[in-house]
């Protein structure tokens, strides 16, 4: 047990850094084109979405039994549903158009706040992650991947107008990172909430919660964003394909 918390902790860490990757390219490319972006958060979407009714909470009815998971499932809706209206974080920073207004203090506001508000929705994804990944490892990879996937324009988020408000590339990259580092934190958390009490169906209703905030996360933000970028029929071709590619993924890992 002692090394597959180890495992869990290390897979959340990855896919909360993954808004570095996003801060790289905002730095770098500035801004990636609207077909990728589609793609890309389809995709994150599809896979989300397949993980969560295919794994997540068919194992959460198996171990809590099938009310008991599926009230878990909705629970973990209603818990993002109400982060959302406390801390709402959105893509304001990857589509502003004050980013050609440097030293703009408005700027520098936008991509505080978006860091603050992705840093505290990154906690729960820090703990779906952690849970995945201690009920089976090739369930928290699949987690992982799709939370890192989906942190990638979070990180562009932040970047982009810290970088445009003060011109440093190094505040930009540390806002962004800290905006990552939330979400082993939350993995932390959860280990040192879940491991004195877990047991099968304690499990059980975490992961069908799991599930209920990733497939939160898939409609209420990684969807209505992919098609914001005008290009709809690339967003559900990516979440399509994200759905094939982890359908696949499970199969081989099986």
């Amino acid at each position: 047990m002692g090394s597959s918390v180890w495992v869990a902790l290390a897979l959340s860490a990855l896919a909360g850094l993954a808004t570095t990757i996003g801060s790289l390219l905002g730095l770098v490319v500035r801004r990636p084109g609207p077909r990728f972006m589609a793609l890309s958060l389809g995709f994150s979407a599809g896979v989300m979405v397949l993980v969560s009714f295919v794994e997540l909470l068919p194992r959460g009815i198996e171990a809590a039994g099938y009310l008991a998971g599926v009230g878990a499932f909705f629970g973990g809706m209603v818990l993002m549903l109400v982060l959302d209206f406390l801390i709402p974080h959105q893509y304001k920073a990857e589509k502003s158009e004050g980013l050609n207004r440097p030293g703009s203090p408005v700027l520098m506001r936008t991509g505080l706040l978006v860091a603050l508000g992705i840093g505290i929705h990154n906690l729960p994804e820090g703990m779906a992650a952690f849970a995945g990944a201690l009920q089976d490892v090739r369930l928290g990879v699949a987690i992982a991947v799709a939370i890192g996937i989906h942190n990638i324009p979070e990180g562009l988020a932040v970047s982009v107008p810290i970088y445009a408000a003060t011109g440093s590339r190094k505040k930009a990259f540390v806002w962004s990172f800290l905006s990552g580092v939330t979400e082993p934190i939350g993995a932390g958390l959860a280990a040192f909430l879940l491991m004195p009490f877990l047991t099968p169906v304690v499990l059980g209703y975490v992961l069908a919660a799991v599930a209920g905030v990733m497939v939160f996360i898939s409609f209420d933000e990684l969807v209505p964003v992919a098609n914001s970028y005008g290009h709809e029929h690339l967003a559900i071709v990516g979440a399509i394909a994200g759905m094939a590619v982890m359908a696949l993924s499970l199969a081989m890992l099986a």
